[in-house]
């Protein structure tokens, strides 16, 4: 039996960010048929990761209870693992993957001994910055060509936690290195410098436009800053062009990997 996955995202009002997150889950679905997938949230919408996770496992308790009996029953040994996978839907570490999620697994596990467990976060990935490259080539075909001396920043959320920094660090530096210019990483919150900054010293040291490759999941809050902050250019996010009615395959893989070492792990 697998283990359920429960797919953990921010939380946004904005209706074409949460229809993205539902994209990507039911892609999840598509992708791996028979696999238990959930939607929970950390912020903004209901309902939160402790309390889908709580359920998920007293289910696949009772599942796994009759599964074992039936197992036993014909002399089989099969050896345990996670009830419920919790994946964040977060392209980085931070405040919510480490507080949030980790409380909400603490607790079931300090109440069903140990069956739930947290994956790592969507970033960095390889497949991440090819999603990344592709948004700055469709931009490039809408608004180009891109030249030289135009700037590229990347807008990540930004938090505090300063592993969440180095993530984005190393994704800009693999994009850099894919596009075959400079990149400049930028924040939404909790890092330096932040994105209007980082679009005001680019334009100060360019004669060309300032082009910004989102590093956000989805439209919402920051995306919605991001468009404020004096960019010529603003790539879509990492979910795709808001209404896209299926999740890129790759973004569902990267869930799936996570998902995957977490149960092995």
């Amino acid at each position: 039996m697998s283990a359920t996955l429960i797919g953990t995202s921010h939380g946004t009002d904005d209706p074409a960010g949460q229809a993205a997150v539902r994209a990507l889950l039911d892609g999840v679905r598509v992708a791996r048929p028979g696999l238990d997938v959930r939607e929970a949230f950390v912020d903004v919408q209901q309902p939160e990761v402790g309390d889908v996770l709580a359920e998920a496992v007293r289910d696949a308790a009772d599942a796994a209870g009759t599964a074992a009996g039936a197992l036993a029953a014909a002399g089989v040994d099969e050896s345990s693992g996670p009830l419920a996978v919790v994946v964040p839907v977060l392209l980085s570490t931070g405040y919510h993957v480490r507080h949030d999620i980790a409380q909400a697994v603490a607790a079931v596990n300090a109440a069903a001994g140990g069956s739930a467990t947290a994956a790592e976060p969507l970033g960095p990935h390889p497949l991440l910055v090819d999603i990344l490259a592709d948004r700055y080539a469709a931009a490039e075909a809408a608004h180009g060509p891109f030249r030289s001396d135009d700037a590229v920043v990347l807008a990540a959320a930004g938090s505090s936690v300063a592993a969440a920094a180095t993530a984005v660090e190393e994704v800009t530096s693999a994009l850099a290195q894919r596009l075959g210019r400079p990149v400049t990483p930028s924040y939404g919150a909790g890092a330096e410098p932040r994105v209007p900054d980082a679009v005001a010293a680019a334009r100060a040291t360019t004669a060309g436009r300032v082009i910004v490759v989102s590093y956000l999941l989805a439209p919402g809050y920051f995306l919605d800053r991001v468009l404020e902050a004096g960019a010529d250019v603003v790539t879509d996010p990492v979910a795709g062009p808001a209404g896209a009615e299926k999740a890129d395959p790759r973004l569902v893989q990267v869930v799936l990997d996570r998902y995957d070492a977490a149960v092995s792990a």
